[in-house]
């Protein structure tokens, strides 16, 4: 009998099967009686039919019918048989799959792996129970994946960012194994509605926004593209913080995700690596040594990411922060001074608390470096332990890029530079020069945004306290970065781009070191930084600084790790076309002009399964009907196959029927979760992303205060003529200590309360704040949108995920030429985007205008405002608010993001948005035609540019 391929497909699907067992072996075999052939249907199965036995002996084993016969013909397009990207020979035969197998599972953890009553079959028990049942699998396959790696020695991509915004894992996990259908019988024969019992599961609070969604994005089909790969962040206990929304506004409390377990993470206690910080270095003979300080240890927490359609498996490894229990002073404690007793357990364990704490003070400062470090440090050591015990009895440092790429997800990752270059030149003993070449063929950079809080700076003199090594690295990286720019520049135009482009910034340099800069071999002054701790003393009192009124201040020496990061990158990359654009022309133009090879775009993706396929079954199973199979799923350039149906009548009216029950279910939920009854068949107009003043939710609100101004003057034949009904939709966290932002979120909050209760206005309009918006949330609210708002001020948002999104699944777009927007409207066509608004090019030229006074505001602009400060929101005063749109000139003010320039056209263009909403089967069509342009912003067409272009990785299969 000839071997077939496993998961290849028969066209008799139903074939009579038999099966035998080898005595000599354990693997099951299946053998076809219609085409005479077998193949196996999965090495050393393990798990009885009758329950979760681990017998590999016994040989009553339940198969599922496989499917044999000849491989499919590729699609144009597809890259599942091409030998850059092979598919795995998937099989749900690698544990008992079928619904009574998991129910066997799922009740063996109920009684041995929960920490529930064994006695009870809660919602909440069967969550957790069913979590480690699709873990034991995930597990399996995990093991294999890296077994393979390991076999291969296949060079790794390794993704280093400060967010992973993972959302829920468990719907996530068993569409990817394919066995949703499963699990749903299986949980119904236990008396739970899968949905129910998914539910039950918090979003883990690693991530805030599209940083973080995007990694994970990238997970997800890192995984299901069979690439080499690791994904490291950090194990934050307490997240960003859970919003809580009332009359007054935003409130911040603890996240408490992992106050009950997460069931899908393992503790590696084996790998554990030590992290310093403070101390001092000394040299010796055999180069640099960093000795005393504060150390503490690193240990990894291991969650599986699977990949759809393939065994691959890869890993997103966590960091936790902890000390030796023989840190804990037992004499402090019997002493009664308890607080001291733990300190350096909870200096360390502070480190992994919350994501992003305020950096307003030197201790806020501190903190957040010494999380960026952890991350750093030991996912550097992870590599390079796994390099040396890959490598075997020979290492050969000058293959280690061969070997590993590093890609710093936005500037937090940059301390892996310094780092690799510590432990390269410290502890492997490499020359300066060695260890440099090795640092920038390993690393990339991603930019994310020309937003000063994106560009970090740091300053050197807490830099020099808490890493004292590294900051002799960086200021190295410095010097020699001078000395080979002045090979190039001479005299004056040499001093201001080094200036421009030295990774220090406001360092003094005399006379004497300008001339040495006009020199081939400049030697560059070394920073005059005071030490950290007359710092401090200086800004607690506990120290009087002299200080000569005649004498300028002396601006504090900065660290710019978007500079350090262009510098040592191998590839820096921009995340949108226009985005790219900006960095080469603006925010790194320097840096272009003499390495225009190292720049290059890869525009942004999001994963079709969690966005499409699992978050919106309705529309999914329309889209899979007209297409005539799933394939799109892997494949996403298959959806333009939709266009060709647009003219079908049977088509429209099923698409907007999935659209309808999507709508329900958001009002459901809206109800749930605020309070206020929502009509499905109203628009559903969303903005959701985090509250920053570019992105310009100040605008979207006062819009919505401008149409209830004019319906309130018109009488009710008039309003229905003129505007649809609208369910106008907001959700996103303000950052705590970002006041502007927190007096938007009040604004909706305040203009809700009003319009939601006018009787005159009724259900032609309602104003919805989603309280804590999340992954999970987004996937409630992303599948029933008519219309959706990417309305940033141009050339500020670098991409955006939620607008690709939004455009997947059928909804259509109003937005400026921002971003990926430029893009989207390019692929969805110009008539199925509603544009508006100040052109990059233009923007400029409108602030000069205003500085100048020559900027006047429409009256609809004045009337928001004058209505904004009448007190007929309430009593909170917007004033502060009101005066950043206000003036010509001045810090927080003259309208830096032009929403009063835009408001007119912005106004304009919703009007435009009512009169196309009433033709219906018009707008199902411009709904149909942005899904079916959506498939360039698939995040696996992003993967494979950031794997052939920049890290020089390859497909490498689990067999």
């Amino acid at each position: 009998m000839a071997a077939l391929v496993q998961g290849s497909v028969c066209s008799a699907l139903a074939c009579p099967q038999r099966t035998n067992r080898f005595a000599d072996r354990s693997e099951i075999v299946t053998e076809c009686l219609v085409s005479k052939s077998s193949f196996l249907t999965g090495a050393r199965l393990k798990t009885c039919c009758k329950g979760g036995l681990r017998c590999s002996s016994r040989t009553d084993v339940r198969l599922r019918p496989m499917r044999c016969g000849p491989k499919k013909p590729s699609k144009p397009g597809d890259q599942s048989n091409s030998p850059e990207s092979p598919r795995s020979s998937f099989s749900k035969g690698d544990a008992a799959t079928d619904p009574e197998g998991i129910v066997s599972r799922i009740k063996y953890h109920a009684n041995y792996s929960s920490m529930f009553n064994p006695f009870k079959f809660e919602l909440k028990q069967a969550y957790f129970a069913a979590a480690h049942s699709v873990r034991d699998c995930l597990i399996q396959r995990w093991n294999d994946t890296y077994k393979h790696f390991k076999t291969t020695n296949a060079k790794a991509v390794h993704y280093l960012s400060m967010e992973f915004l993972q959302g829920r894992a468990l719907t996530n996990a068993i569409g990817n194994l394919e066995l949703k259908s499963e699990y749903a019988q299986a949980l119904r024969k236990l008396g739970h509605d899968l949905e129910n019992v998914a539910e039950q599961e918090p979003d883990a609070a690693l991530g805030n926004g599209g940083l973080g969604r995007l990694a994970s994005c990238f997970l997800d089909s890192l995984a299901t593209l069979n690439y080499p790969a690791w994904g490291y962040g950090l194990r934050y206990k307490y997240g960003l913080f859970h919003q809580e929304i009332d009359k007054d506004g935003q409130h911040e409390v603890v996240e408490n995700w992992l106050e009950m377990g997460y069931p899908w993470e393992i503790a590696r206690h084996d790998i554990c690596y030590p992290i310093k910080f403070f101390g001092k270095t000394f040299e010796t003979s055999g180069g640099k040594e960093w000795i005393g300080g504060e150390d503490i240890e690193a240990v990894a927490y291991d969650v599986p990411i699977p990949g759809y359609q393939t065994k691959n498996t890869i890993c997103l490894r966590l960091w936790s922060t902890k000390v030796s229990p023989q840190n804990f002073d037992l004499d402090a404690f019997n002493a009664g001074d308890y607080d001291k007793a733990a300190a350096l357990r909870n200096n360390a364990q502070r480190i992994c608390h919350v994501l992003y704490p305020g950096d307003a003070t030197v201790e806020g400062k501190l903190l957040r470096l010494k999380q960026q470090y952890t991350l750093c440090s030991a996912s550097i050591q992870d590599m390079i332990a796994r390099y040396k015990e890959w490598s075997g009895t020979k290492v050969d440092w000058n293959k280690f890029s061969t070997k590993v790429a590093i890609q710093m997800n936005d500037t937090h990752p940059t301390l892996c530079i310094p780092e690799l270059m510590r432990i390269l030149m410290d502890v492997e003993g490499l020359s300066w020069d060695q260890a440099w070449g090795i640092t920038r063929a390993t690393v990339a950079y991603t930019n994310h945004t020309v937003l000063p809080e994106a560009l970090e700076k740091w300053p050197m003199p807490i830099l020099q306290t808490l890493l004292p090594r590294h900051a002799e690295i960086i200021e190295r990286i410095d010097k020699e970065f001078i000395k080979s720019l002045a090979k190039m520049e001479r005299g004056t135009k040499l001093e201001e781009m080094v200036a421009r482009m030295r990774v220090l910034e406001n360092v003094e340099r005399d006379e004497g070191s300008k001339k040495a800069l006009e020199k081939p071999n400049p030697a560059v002054v070394k920073p005059s930084v005071e030490p950290y701790e007359d710092v401090k003393a200086k800004r607690d009192g506990t120290k009087k600084a002299s200080i000569d009124k005649k004498t300028p201040v002396k601006l504090e020496v900065m660290v710019r790790m978007a500079n350090l990061s262009v510098i040592a990158g191998n590839k820096v990359n921009g995340v949108a076309a226009i985005h790219s654009e900006i960095l080469k022309n603006e925010v790194f133009r320097d840096f272009y002009k003499i390495w225009p090879g190292k720049f290059q775009n890869k525009t942004n993706g999001v994963t079709p399964r969690r966005w499409l396929a699992y978050c919106n079954p309705e529309l999914s199973a329309v889209i899979t009907k007209w297409l005539g199979s799933r394939d799109w799923v892997l494949h996403a350039e298959l959806l333009a196959g939709l266009r060709k149906h647009t003219t079908n009548q049977d088509f429209l009216k099923e698409w907007r029927l999935a659209k309808y029950v999507r709508k329900q279910k958001l009002a459901g939920f809206i109800k749930e979760r605020t309070g206020y009854v929502v009509n499905p068949n109203s628009m559903f107009d969303i903005q959701i992303k985090r509250i920053h003043e570019y992105k310009r939710q100040l605008m979207n609100i006062m819009g919505v205060i401008h149409r209830y101004l004019k319906m309130k003057d018109m009488n009710p034949k008039e309003r229905a003529v003129k505007y649809v009904p609208r369910v106008c939709i907001f959700g996103g966290k303000a950052f705590a200590t970002y006041l502007q932002a927190k007096r938007i979120v009040k604004l909706i909050i305040d203009v809700a309360a009003v319009v939601n209760e006018d009787p005159d206005i009724g259900e032609l309009l309602k104003v919805i704040f989603v309280p804590d918006y999340n992954v999970s949330a987004a996937e409630m609210l992303i599948p029933a949108s008519d219309l959706s708002q990417h309305i940033s001020t141009a050339g500020m948002e670098a991409s955006g995920t939620s607008n690709m999104k939004f455009a997947m699944n059928g909804c259509v777009l109003i937005g400026t030429l921002d971003g990926a927007n430029v893009e989207i409207r390019t692929e969805v066509g110009a008539d199925n985007f509603f544009l508006f608004g100040a052109t990059v090019d233009q923007i400029q030229g409108f602030r000069s205008e205003r500085a100048a006074g020559k900027f006047t505001p429409s009256k609809a602009f004045e009337d928001v405002k004058k209505f904004i400060r009448s007190g007929a929101l309430g009593k909170y005063d917007y004033a502060d608010m009101l005066e950043s749109l206000e003036g010509d000139e001045g810090f927080g003010k003259a309208d830096y993001f032009l929403v009063g320039k835009d408001f007119p056209d912005y106004v304009e263009c919703q009007e435009r948005i009512d009169k196309a909403y009433r033709n219906q089967e018009s707008w199902t069509k411009m709904s149909i035609l942005n899904t079916a342009g959506s498939s360039k912003f698939s995040s696996d067409r992003t993967i494979h540019e950031y794997a052939k272009e920049i890290w020089g990785v390859k497909p490498s299969l689990v067999p």
